[in-house]
C-alpha cells in the first residue's frame, strides 16, 4: 500500500481512466458552441438576477460596476489557467483531476470537496432566487402564495445570529430542483438542448433589459458613485468595492464547470478552452452592462431583495406591463439553466472521485438505459432540495464565493507546479507570461478571500472539517491509487 498524503496520480493513469468501460458509456455530444452555451448557462443567473442587488446595497453602492470589473479581471487570469489544464488533461473532474496530477491525493480531495460545496450551495442559492421571481410572477397574476411555503425557515443576521423565521419550507425552490434532477437523470443530450434554449432566452432577455432600461436611468442614483465608508471595513468606500468583488465571485461560477464535461466533449483539447474563455468573456460583458442599468434605475439602498430586477422593472412604470411579465418568465428560465448545468457538473465530479475510490462505488455507476450516473444525480438533487428548502440567499452566497476563490487559487497554483515538474507534457493551449499570470491570479484570489467576513471563514472551516472526516474515515482507506 502506498503511503503519504501527497501521492500524485500519473497523467497517463488519469487519461487512461477515461477510456475504461464505465467512462466510455458517456457519449461525446458537445462541441465548442454547446460548451460555451453550457458555460453561459452556468454563469449568468443569480449573479445578475439576485446577488447584484445585495452587493450594491450592502457593500459597494453604484460602484458594484467596478466590483464586477475587478472580478472579471481575476476570473480571466484563472480562466486562462483552467484553459491550459483542461487542454493538457482533458478529463472529467475538472480542477479535482488537475490537483490529483499536480499536488497529490489529499489536496485533490480538498478540491473535490470544495467543488461539492461550491456547486451544492450555489445551485441552492439560485433555486432560492428562482423561487423569489416565481412568487413575484404569481403575485402579478393575482395568486398569492403563503410566505410559510415560499420562505426559508432558517435565517442568519449579524444582529440576531441564527434564528427561525416561522416559515415551513421554500416549496418553489424544491419543486425546481426536483424537476431539474429528473432532467439530468434522463441524459445529457436532452439537458443540453434544454440549456441551449434557456441560454438563448436568457441572453435575449438581458439584452432587452439593457436596451429598454438604459433610457430609464436616473443618473442621480449613481452619485456618489463610491458611497462614503460607514466606518466599518467593507461597508462602502474602496474597501466596500473590494468586498463587493469578493461577494460577487459567486456570480462568475460556471466557466469552470465546462472543464468537468471532458468525457462528453467531441474534441476536448481544443473545445474546452474555447468554451471556458468564451463563456467568461460574454458573461462578464453582460454583467457590467446590467449592473449599470440596475443601479441607475433603482437607488442601491433599495436593492437588498431576492428579486432586484423585478424591482427595476416595476420602477420603469406600467407602460411595459406585458414586457415585465415576459422578462420575469425569461429570468425563471435563465435561473433554471444555472441549476441544470451546476447539478450536471457535480454528478461528473462525483463519478470521477468514485472511480478513484474516494467515494463509494454507486457514485461511479452508469445507468445502462439513461447512460447517466443515476445515483450521483439523485444524491445531488436530494442535497440541493434540503439546502434550498431551508436556507436563504445571504447564508449561502458568501460561502460559495469563498469556495470559488479557493478553487481558482488552486488551479493557478497547479499551472505553476506542472510547468516546473512536467515541462515535457503536451500543452495544446498555454497560459502566456508564466509565472506572472498564474501568480497574479493566485495572489488576487487569496487577497479577495481575506476581504470576506469572519463568519464566512468559519463556514468554510466547518465545511473543510466535514470533508476531512469523510476522507480519513473512508477515502484514504479505499483509494485505488494507494492500493495499486
Amino acid at each position: 500500500m502506498k503511503k503519504g498524503l501527497f501521492i500524485r496520480k500519473p497523467i497517463r493513469a488519469v487519461q487512461t481512466a477515461e477510456t475504461d468501460e464505465d467512462h466510455h458509456q458517456l457519449k461525446r455530444h458537445l462541441g465548442p458552441i454547446n460548451l460555451t452555451a453550457i458555460g453561459i448557462g452556468a454563469i449568468i443567473g443569480a449573479g445578475i438576477f439576485v446577488v447584484t442587488g445585495q452587493a450594491a446595497a450592502l457593500y459597494a453602492g453604484p460602484a458594484v460596476i467596478l466590483s464586477f470589473l475587478l472580478v472579471a479581471i481575476i476570473c480571466v487570469l484563472a480562466g486562462l489557467c483552467y484553459a491550459e489544464l483542461s487542454a493538457m488533461i482533458p478529463v472529467s473532474g475538472g480542477s479535482y483531476s488537475y490537483s490529483y496530477v499536480a499536488m497529490g491525493e489529499f489536496p485533490a480531495w480538498l478540491v473535490g470537496w470544495s467543488i461539492t460545496g461550491q456547486i451544492l450551495f450555489s445551485t441552492s442559492t439560485v433555486a432560492v432566487g428562482w423561487s423569489g421571481y416565481c412568487v413575484s410572477i404569481l403575485r402579478d397574476m393575482g395568486f398569492h402564495l403563503s410566505p410559510l411555503l415560499t420562505s426559508s425557515p432558517i435565517a442568519y443576521s449579524v444582529d440576531a445570529g441564527w434564528h427561525l423565521t416561522g416559515a415551513f419550507v421554500n416549496l418553489p425552490a424544491i419543486v425546481l430542483v426536483v424537476l431539474i434532477g429528473t432532467m439530468i437523470s434522463i441524459g445529457i443530450k436532452a439537458a443540453t438542448h434544454f440549456n441551449n434554449i434557456m441560454v438563448a432566452i436568457k441572453l435575449s432577455t438581458i439584452a432587452l433589459f439593457i436596451l429598454l432600461g438604459f433610457s430609464y436611468i436616473n443618473w442621480e442614483n449613481l452619485t456618489p458613485f463610491i458611497p462614503e465608508n460607514t466606518g466599518h471595513f467593507g461597508e462602502f468606500g474602496w474597501s466596500g468595492v473590494i468586498r463587493g468583488a469578493s461577494f460577487l465571485f459567486f456570480a462568475y461560477i460556471g466557466f469552470d464547470t465546462v472543464s468537468t464535461l471532458a468525457q462528453e466533449s467531441i474534441n476536448p483539447q481544443k473545445d474546452l478552452p474555447k468554451g471556458i474563455l468564451g463563456s467568461l468573456l460574454i458573461s462578464a460583458t453582460a454583467y457590467v452592462a446590467t449592473a449599470l442599468v440596475l443601479v441607475g434605475i433603482v437607488n442601491y439602498t433599495q436593492l437588498n431583495v431576492p428579486d432586484p430586477m423585478s424591482l427595476a422593472l416595476n420602477a420603469m412604470g406600467s407602460s411595459f406591463a406585458w414586457l415585465k411579465a415576459v422578462v420575469k418568465l425569461a429570468i425563471l428560465a435563465g435561473l433554471a439553466s444555472v441549476v441544470l448545468v451546476q447539478t450536471l457538473s457535480l454528478t461528473r465530479v462525483f463519478l470521477t472521485m468514485s472511480k478513484d475510490g474516494l467515494l463509494t462505488k454507486p457514485f461511479a455507476k452508469i445507468n445502462k438505459s439513461t447512460q447517466t450516473p443515476l445515483f450521483s444525480s439523485v444524491v445531488t438533487a436530494l442535497c440541493c432540495v434540503v439546502i434550498s428548502g431551508l436556507f436563504p440567499v445571504n447564508v449561502l452566497a458568501g460561502l460559495v464565493s469563498m469556495l470559488t476563490l479557493f478553487l481558482f487559487a488552486i488551479v493557478c497554483l497547479g499551472v505553476l507546479i506542472l510547468r516546473y515538474l512536467h515541462p515535457e507534457f503536451e500543452r495544446p493551449f498555454k497560459v502566456p507570461l508564466v509565472p506572472v499570470i498564474p501568480g497574479l491570479g493566485m495572489l488576487a484570489c487569496i487577497g479577495q478571500m481575506v476581504y470576506l467576513p469572519m463568519s464566512i471563514w468559519l463556514q468554510f472551516a466547518i465545511w473543510l472539517v466535514v470533508g476531512l472526516a469523510i476522507y480519513f474515515g473512508y477515502g484514504i482507506k479505499h483509494s485505488k491509487l494507494r492500493h495499486s
